[in-house]
């Protein structure tokens, strides 16, 4: 497995921020992939994911958000966020420009690159990938999160679990739904939030991050025939 190359992004009134590029030998996608809210890039969940995706040949930039750079607990103002992600998306098409670019990530991390794509800040992305969007917060059922979605162009691809306490299944899929054959939406079973699942599904943590991994490439392969 190819290492991680550490870059340093600018962020526009945010000062800089730290950043991983994972780019396999045969990589044929380069993901630009966000935090979530509590754990920054380099959460086991994050660096596994990274691993998963590069061997099925998409290679990854996973980035840091100001405030979990310094070490803040409370997440930047959403116009802070958005312009990381801009940023991220344009310093990964520097780094690899033949490669297809793909914008998303965990939770929030996803959320503000939907909200990015939505307000026509990421030229050249293709797609977006949200491992676990969050719909709404825990145990409050909504959809306002999603009205943004409706602006946003390209597939979008939505991995989750069935016991996700911040996405009801029964609301994301109508959501799915009316966005028609830009989305899919892709379920995990038994997983929640974190993508971990019940011991009754007999399934490990591994499997089901290389689940994610084949998943996101094939989605994305499918993408680029369409």
């Amino acid at each position: 497995m190819a290492a991680s190359e550490e870059l340093r992004l600018g962020v526009e009134g945010a000062g800089k921020v730290s950043a991983l590029l994972l780019r396999p030998a045969k990589a044929r996608w380069l993901l630009v992939l966000a935090h979530g809210a509590g754990a920054g890039m380099s959460h086991p969940f994050m660096a596994k994911l990274a691993d998963e995706l590069a061997s099925v040949g998409v290679a990854t930039m996973r980035y840091q958000f100001p405030y979990m750079e310094e070490r803040r607990r409370v997440p930047d103002a959403p116009a802070v966020l958005t312009a990381t992600v801009r940023s991220a998306v344009r310093a990964a098409a520097d780094a690899a420009p033949e490669l297809p670019l793909l914008a998303g990530g965990k939770s929030m991390g996803g959320r503000m690159t939907s909200q990015a794509a939505a307000e026509r800040l990421l030229d050249g992305v293709r797609g977006l990938v949200f491992f676990s969007f969050p719909l709404h917060p825990p145990n409050k059922p909504g959809t306002k999160r999603a009205d943004h979605l409706a602006k946003v162009t390209v597939p979008m691809l939505f991995l989750q679990g069935t016991r996700d306490t911040l996405a009801d299944l029964k609301l994301l899929r109508p959501v799915c739904t009316k966005l028609g054959a830009r989305a899919t939406l892709h379920i995990i079973e038994t997983a929640d939030h974190s993508f971990h699942v019940l011991k009754s599904s007999k399934r490990s943590d591994a499997e089901v991050l290389r689940e994610l991994g084949e998943t996101t490439a094939l989605w994305a392969e499918s993408t680029s025939n369409k």
